[in-house]
């Protein structure tokens, strides 16, 4: 899992929005449509992203439904220092 991240989130196109989109989930679960409210992004765009982070067991929705809650999957909970690691490299937050 930890290579996975890395890629996911560091090494390929769009890892930097899976960073914003990973940090707004870990403040709080949110369906597509409020990510991309928060992070000024198009709809699409978000569930692009979040299809890759589910197709990588880094993401998980609570249901089918259009309002779909995204949550961590325990696997990435487990390995959350590694997240931890890559968002200071990727993006770190302004103080």
């Amino acid at each position: 899992m930890e290579g996975i991240l890395w890629y996911l989130l560091a090494s390929s196109r769009g890892g930097a929005t899976r960073v914003r989109i990973l940090r707004a989930l870990d403040r709080r679960p949110q369906n597509a449509n409020q990510l991309a409210t928060e992070l000024d992004l198009d709809y699409t765009t978000i569930r692009h992203h979040l299809d890759v982070l589910m197709e990588n067991n880094v993401v998980k929705r609570t249901d089918d439904d259009y309002a779909a809650v995204y949550l961590f999957t325990e696997q990435v909970r487990s390995n959350w220092d590694t997240v931890s690691e890559i968002f200071d490299v990727v993006a770190p937050e302004e103080p």
